[in-house]
């Protein structure tokens, strides 16, 4: 099945840190397209990563309170065939 690599999005917060936090999905769980993945937060706010697409969580890439960057792999994503 293809994988998928789930990214961290460019939210525009400029030089502001932002880090990884709670998983909110445990490794090898089913997701479908949406659900929410990964909290980060910047500052005061915390903000849901979603899933780009339906499948099996295969691999978390970052640890919790972790610093990242936008564009930054953050998991791995086993996809079924009809949500690729």
């Amino acid at each position: 099945m293809p994988r998928h690599q789930v990214v961290l999005p460019d939210f525009g917060l400029g030089d502001r840190p932002v880090a990884a936090g709670l998983w909110l999905v445990p490794l090898g769980s089913r997701v479908e397209e949406g659900d929410q993945l990964l909290e980060v937060s910047a500052d005061c706010v915390v903000i849901d990563i979603p899933t780009p697409t339906g499948g099996t969580l295969v691999e978390a890439l970052v640890s919790e309170d972790e610093p990242l960057e936008a564009g930054q792999p953050l998991a791995i994503i086993e996809a079924d065939e009809e949500s690729w």
